[in-house]
């Protein structure tokens, strides 16, 4: 009771106190925070953790330094989890996937669920609403040891494979790449044979054979070299690459309300500049892959594959129905 006080309290803290004092001049003392990004410096997400680190340390003149390590340099998603999750962490800060479900997270699985927004534009509608905040502090309300601080997002997700995939019906059958309950699911709706894969190991088990087919947004693709294994890529679009960076509970209550502060209007920094390079590059990468023989294929007609996913979608929106269809009309 009293951490979900405390987080309905924030907003209001942050919002008066922002006009009191100039964050350069309070003598907060210096700290280190340690921040695990698995994919490259130069991915989408790579850029938005390095702007996070940079607003941060402007805004407090150096005294919140971000130590960021990308490229799983930490390990992958469930050694960092492991670690983050910890009674005493050593990574204070972790950019993942937005839907929290296999930590516990119950409203964040709602953002994971295939076809739920319609543009990039209708999910940066959410990512500034009121919506947004309530998913972001609900694992700290639950006591899961963890703080949503800001979204961002990474483009659509597509499927790419070893061998060429023209639709829907390609996929049955083919040994997918699966991290978790949401992937499992889409893979089962779509027919395929989901395959239970840890992220760092993704380009050595196309290489070998282990998995045909895998799926990231189109800049994932490129960054991480899967198109030297997998050239093939379809457009499917079934959900958006929606990211979220977290602070522990423990680094986060330690923070003077000054440095809370500044975490949060550098959260807001870095989530606008993501929107803006997401915006920008993706034109771009389709040209680059194409150069580098990635063979890429549209989809004219979605309707089979969001059919597909309808009981899934369903079953995943069943506990928060007027929520899900919340962010639903913020399309409108």
């Amino acid at each position: 009771m009293k951490k979900s006080i405390l987080a309905a309290a924030i907003p209001l803290i942050l919002f008066s106190s922002c006009k009191k004092e100039d964050p350069k001049k309070v003598d907060d003392a210096p700290i280190t925070l340690l921040m695990a990004e698995v994919n490259p410096e130069d991915s989408i997400c790579g850029k938005m953790d390095f702007a996070f680190k940079q607003k941060v340390e402007e805004l407090s003149n150096g005294k919140i330094h971000i130590d960021l390590k990308c490229a799983g340099i930490l390990g992958d998603e469930s050694q960092v989890m492991k670690i983050f999750m910890s009674e005493n962490p050593t990574i204070q800060l972790v950019r993942i996937s937005a839907s929290l479900a296999k930590y516990g997270g119950k409203k964040s699985r709602l953002l994971s669920i295939p076809f739920t927004f319609s543009n990039a534009e209708h999910f940066w509608k959410f990512a500034s609403s009121d919506i947004a905040d309530e998913i972001l502090n609900e694992p700290y309300e639950l006591n899961l040891g963890m703080r949503g601080l800001f979204y961002g997002e990474e483009g659509f997700r597509h499927f790419f494979s070893t061998e060429k995939i023209a639709s829907i019906e390609d996929m049955k059958g083919r040994k997918t790449r699966v991290s978790g309950q949401v992937l499992t699911d889409l893979a089962k709706s779509l027919k395929a044979t989901p395959v239970e894969v840890p992220f760092t190991d993704l380009y050595s088990s196309l290489q070998t054979g282990k998995t045909e087919v895998a799926e990231q947004p189109i800049s994932n693709y490129l960054t991480n070299s899967f198109h030297k294994v997998a050239p093939y890529i379809i457009l499917d679009g079934h959900m958006l690459g929606a990211v979220q960076v977290l602070i522990s509970s423990k680094a986060w209550d330690s923070l003077s309300e000054n440095q809370q502060r500044i975490l949060v209007a550098a959260g807001k920094y870095a989530s606008d500049y993501c929107r803006k390079i997401a915006a920008e590059s993706e034109e771009d990468i389709k040209k680059q892959l194409m150069a580098e023989g990635a063979t890429i294929t549209s989809v004219n007609d979605i309707t089979p594959w969001q059919e597909a996913c309808k009981a899934m979608i369903a079953d995943s929106s069943k506990d928060y129905p007027e929520l899900y269809k919340k962010i639903l009309d913020l399309a409108k």
